[in-house]
């Protein structure tokens, strides 16, 4: 069994940065990829990026794309979300993602390609 466990979650002002951690179980896949999930009041979960396991290719949601930047040490099983230039509009809950099957770009940003997820982090902007 995997479990993943997230931090860094706060409150920020607007035009802020947080960093988000999420550190798996020491159980190691040799080819899965991580990926961030947030979830708002009121909406459905939505994609906001995701990370090949060697770290060579990085997606992100348009809503996100230019202000967070996904990154990962595999040796130490840990995805990050370093995001800047927060808006009120990105509060939520972030939950990071563990896709042990890598099926490619087409699956990506699926909540169903995801085998393992974690408790979630609160961010909250002010403004």
């Amino acid at each position: 069994q995997v479990h993943l466990v997230e931090s860094g979650g706060g409150l920020v002002q607007a035009g802020g940065s947080l960093r988000l951690s999420c550190a798996a179980s020491a159980r190691y896949f040799a080819n899965y990829a991580m990926g961030w999930f947030r979830q708002a009041p009121g909406k459905e979960r939505e994609f906001v990026a995701a990370i090949s396991w060697s770290g060579s290719y990085t997606y992100y949601s348009d809503s996100v794309k230019g202000r967070f930047t996904i990154s990962r040490e595999k040796t130490q099983n840990t995805v990050y979300l370093q995001m800047n230039s927060l808006k009120p509009e990105d509060t939520a809950v972030y939950y990071c993602a563990l896709d042990t099957v890598p099926r490619g770009s087409r699956w990506y940003d699926t909540i169903e390609e995801y085998d393992y997820w974690g408790q979630g982090t609160q961010v909250t902007v002010s403004s």
